[in-house]
């Protein structure tokens, strides 16, 4: 859990899994778009670093984050990845739109993970305001996407063990 003191990009390197062999996909919402690709950077910057190889990240895009669900889905079917990270900014507004989405997409990856045999790691910024979402992919705080990425790692060489 992020508390305002803790930089999300910090890890210990020691402690990760060396990735090389793992093959990764990653969904991203195009919906507030700069955030999402802020959070898609960390953990492609994390994946890297951490020993995966450049052709074994994959991209998906979709338009938003209720979509993560079914493309992370498909990920899984046809592309024959070791982990799927869904990687979604959700910014709360005056209506239960939030509320919804957030509640359906996280059952929908807590699905995945019962029904398949590969993880998926949930990156889904649920912030009351675009500060707090700028602060998280990438700000004072770190950057989310790099925690999932970590999470990944770490859940595919559980899976393979």
């Amino acid at each position: 859990m992020a508390t305002e003191n803790k930089n999300l990009s910090q890890y210990d390197k020691n402690t990760i899994p060396n990735a090389k062999d793992f093959r990764f996909g990653i969904v991203v919402s195009e919906w507030n778009d700069t955030i999402t690709n802020g959070l898609f950077e960390g953990a492609k910057a994390a994946l890297l670093d951490c020993g995966t190889l450049p052709e074994n990240i994959i991209r998906w895009d979709v338009p938003g984050s209720f979509e993560l669900i079914f493309g992370s889905k498909k990920m899984i079917q046809t592309q024959h990845v070791d982990c799927v990270i869904a990687i979604g900014c959700v910014i709360k507004g005056e209506t239960m739109h939030f509320e919804f989405v957030c509640d359906g997409v996280t059952q929908g990856i807590k699905d995945l993970n019962v029904l398949y045999d590969v993880p998926t790691i949930f990156c889904l910024l649920t912030d009351n305001t675009m500060q707090q979402s700028i602060d998280r992919s990438g700000g004072k705080h770190g950057n989310k996407g790099t925690e999932a990425a970590i999470a990944a790692i770490k859940m595919v060489d559980i899976n393979r063990k």
